[in-house]
Formats: C-alpha cells, structure tokens, sequence
C-alpha cells in the first residue's frame, strides 16, 4: 500500500502546554493513539481477510440463498428462533464491510467487487424469497414480518453500535464478536420481508423493509470505511478526496436520519394515543372495572378504538364519552366500539368474564378471518382486487362488480354467481355484471317459450343487478307480454319502436338509468 503523505506530527513544547491545557491533552491522546493503539494493527492482514470474505463465490451465493431460504420460513412461521439462524448464516455483512474498507483506503476496483457481489446477492435473495412465498399456502403478514416494516430513528442507532463493533472486531481479530452484530443488524430478515412485499404486492411491506436493508447496509459500509480511517489504514486519496468523502459520509447519514426520524416520531404519536386510550376508558368506568382488551386501527379513518371492558355496571353512554374526551386530548376523529362483560366484584366473577371475553375476541377473529378469505374468493370470481368486494357483516351480504371478462355473457355471471353462494353457505353473494348484450326473447302463441322464460329471467336478474331500466322491441302482443312479465318482477321497462316487427322474437336493450318511463302501449 502506498504511503501516506501526511507530515509527522510535532511534539507540543512546554511553553503550550501550560498555555492550553485542553489542547495538550488531545495531543497526549493522538500521540498515544498513534504510537500505542495504531502501530499494533497488522493491516495487511485485516485488509486481506476483509478483502478474502467481501467478494462473489459459489459458497456466498450457496449460503445466501440457504439464509435467505431459512428467514422468509421462519417470518411465515413467526418464528423468531428460525429468523436468528437465518441472521447467522447470512454472509451479507462480508461485501459491506469490504466496501467500507475499500471507501477509506480508495481502492476502487475492490469497491466494484464489494458492490456487486451486494447488488447481486440482494437482486437474488428478494427473488428467491418471493418465489418461497408464491409457492406457500401461509401468506399472511405475521408479527416477525410487521416488525420490520416500520424502521425508524432507533434501527439506525442500533446499525450504527453493531457497525461500530464490527469493524473493531475485524480490525482487532477478534471475529467472535461478529456473530453478535449479525444478529443486531439482521441483514436477511429485511430482505426476506421484501420478498415477501413484491410477492403478495404489498408495496407497504416492500418500502419499509426495503428501508431498513438500505439502512443497515450503508450504516454498516460507512461506518466500517470511518473505523479504518480512525485506526490508520493508508489512503490513495488526496486531502480533497478524503474531505469530500466525509461529507458525503454525513450527508447520507441525515438523508436516513429524516425519514426514519419521521417514522420514529409516528411510532412515538401512536404509543402516545394507545396510552391516551387506555387511560379514557379506564376512567370512564373506574376502579371497580377491568380493561381486558384495547385495540387501536391507526389505518382507519376516522382512527378506530376496540375495547372490551369487565364491568360490575354497565355503562350505556360509555362509547359517546370515551369518543369525545379522546377526540378533545387526540384532537382527530375517533370511533370508539367497546364491549361490556357485566361480572360480580369477586376475582372468580372477573376470571370467568375475562374467560368469556376470550372467547368473544376469538370468534370475532375467527369471522374476520371468514371475512377476508370471502373477500378473496369473491374478487377471484369477479377478476377485482380483494378490497373491491364490499362485504355487509350485519346482513351477511357480499356485493362485488365483476370485471368484464373476454368471451363471458350475462348468463356467464349469473352462473358465477348462483355457484358463489351455493359455496358461500349463510352468505347473499351479488355479482354485479358489466351491461353486456341482453338475450333475445323466442315467443310462441303469445307466450314465451322454455328458452324465451330463462332468457326473461336472466333479463330480470340483469337489471336488478345493474340498477338500469329495460328497452323492448318486438311486435305488438308479443312486447306487451314481455313488458308485462318484466313489469311483475319489478323491472323497469318500457316497449320502444324500431324493433324488427316479425312475430316470435322480442328484442331487448339497455336504457340510460335517468330515462322516463311512461305507460307505454305496444306499436
């Protein structure tokens, strides 16, 4: 390595240290810095290993993909053990800490190396995670994964400290210590949980995780690069060079400050309005009541408070109060629910009424989950995203407007349809077709025959379903019967001229929902 052009510094003379004091004592401790602390580090050695352990090779890409195999298992499964062996296997901090290295001593093409085998092993890790969770029948975002969606200004810190540690343990030998900070920062978990956004197009998931992996890994490179500076490794940099990379240095660390100071600050808010909610309903119902269960929807508007109260009294006017004060000390809209267990004033009273409440909760769980999977066979069924279905839990009633789908008629629908709540038992499911052509109506002797009646009824449902009014076009008698088989289900129609006039056929169209329908008499 080349030597470093710097000049030797200059032993402080009496006359200044008895002058500065302060200035003394930071000389003292550079000079110890220096010739104690500097001189014991075999660089050679620590830059060959990092160099050895940063770079691609069949054995990282073997294990990155077992580690990353492992993580998105164990956040399907909630598994925290499982997610700590995938932290372990992971070899993701041996590219970051090369970079860093080769940013402090500016050797570009180790960089390029470093920065590839990272770009690389993430492009791979985020695919084949995302294939494991297309593959899984478990989809669901569990605790392991929610709680790597939300970084904030506390992962930044911990980065930092693990970061801190790492490049000493490199720079010291003493390797050990690098399996603690494998863990701290958990390269692979985040990840994973990116995988696990781009399969299920959770862009929520995706972004946030894809924030805390970008945090650790450039806190990790960074501070790696300070940490080398700091314990003398030679730079092929110029003064200027070196200046400028501090500076890009600080700014990226308060580009990722803002973001995840934000996140931190919303974090903070929510605790605060948890405990604001808590505290209202407790006071609401005093000393002699217990608050089993609270739960806070921050996603819904307005801001959404489920609480299940054991109470000796209940409290009739309890949700319009508790709404009230937490909209005052909240200062948003707020939609307080809270459910009261009446027990006794003894303990065996309050356990069998916490038991109860149990059990509510766990039904309700259970009907939410019935809810949602509804939801997602419907929006199958109607080619529509899943919060497309508007569901009814009072009525039990599911509504969804079907995508026009290629070569399906208004019968196609009307099938989807009979066949959804045939599987959906308990259920009124409703297709709402697309105002495809209606079906032609075949009359003999003034009557419909077997085909023209299923085609009445299609008709009828079709409408119904729709909301639009009806346009008949047909021959005189045979309009008017159509008009009146409609007209005794309630369908709004009307006979208009321009049909083709021959008898036995009845043609029907679509009129605009604002259209006026007067008593019409067949042409």
């Amino acid at each position: 390595m080349p030597i470093s052009n710097r000049k030797p510094a200059v032993e402080p003379s009496p006359q200044e240290i008895s002058s500065n004091p302060l200035k003394a004592s930071w000389d003292a401790f550079a000079n110890w810095w220096r010739k104690g602390v500097r001189q014991e580090i075999k660089q050679r050695a620590v830059v060959d290993k990092v160099r050895e352990e940063s770079g691609w090779s069949l054995r990282y890409a073997f294990m990155l993909l077992m580690s990353a195999g492992i993580a998105i298992l164990g956040l399907l499964l909630s598994s925290p053990a499982v997610v700590i062996g995938a932290m372990l296997l992971s070899p993701l901090l041996g590219p970051m800490m090369g970079a860093g290295f080769a940013l402090a001593i500016g050797d570009l093409n180790w960089g390029k190396q470093s920065a590839y085998a990272l770009a690389v092993g993430t492009i791979i890790s985020i695919l084949f995670c995302a294939f494991i969770v297309m593959l899984s029948p478990l989809q669901n975002v569990t605790p392991e994964i929610a709680s790597r969606t939300r970084p904030n200004l506390f992962d930044l810190g911990v980065a930092l400290f693990s970061a801190l540690a790492g490049a000493y343990s490199m720079i010291r030998g003493r390797e050990g210590t690098i399996v603690g900070v494998a863990i701290a920062t958990a390269l692979m978990p985040p990840l994973a949980v990116v995988g696990f956004g781009l399969a299920t197009l959770n862009w929520t998931v995706f972004g946030g995780a894809l924030l805390l992996y970008f945090t650790n890994l450039m806190t990790i490179a960074l501070t790696a690069a300070i940490m080398a500076r700091l314990y003398g490794f030679r730079s092929r940099l110029s003064d200027k060079q070196t200046k400028l990379q501090a500076a890009v240095t600080v700014i990226i660390f308060i580009a990722l400050a803002v973001p995840l100071g934000y996140s931190l600050r919303q974090i903070a808010w929510e605790s605060n309005a948890t405990r604001i909610a808590t505290s209202v309903v407790k006071d609401e119902f005093g000393s002699g009541a217990r608050l089993s269960q609270i739960d806070l929807d921050f996603s819904a508007h307005p801001l959404a408070v489920n609480a299940t109260v054991l109470t000796p009294e209940f409290q009739p006017d309890a949700e319009r109060r508790s709404e009230k004060l937490m909209e005052v000390q909240l200062g948003q809209d707020i939609d307080v629910k809270i459910s009261q267990f009446r027990v006794g004033t003894n303990t065996g009273d309050a356990e069998a009424a916490e038991i109860a409440a149990a059990k509510a909760n766990e039904q309700i769980a259970a009907q939410e989950q019935e809810i949602t999977e509804l939801a997602q066979r419907l929006s199958l069924v109607a080619g529509v995203p899943a919060q497309d279905v508007i569901i009814d839990r009072q009525a039990k009633r599911a509504v969804v407007e079907a995508k026009k789908l290629p070569g399906a008629t208004l019968e196609t629908y009307y099938a989807l349809e009979r066949r959804a709540e045939a599987l959906e038992e308990g259920w009124s499911v409703i297709i709402e077709p697309p105002a495809s052509k209606l079906p032609v109506i075949e009359m003999k002797d003034g009557e419909p025959s077997a085909v023209g009646a299923r085609n009445i009824v299609l008709a009828a449902w079709a409408a119904q379903r729709i909301d639009a009014p009806l346009g008949i076009q047909g021959s005189g008698q045979d309009a008017r019967r159509v008009l009146e088989l409609l007209r005794a289900q309630d369908i709004a129609s009307a006979v208009r001229p321009g049909g083709s006039g021959s008898s036995g056929r009845v043609e029907l169209s679509w009129l605009p929902p604002d259209t006026v329908l007067e008593e019409d008499t067949a042409p």
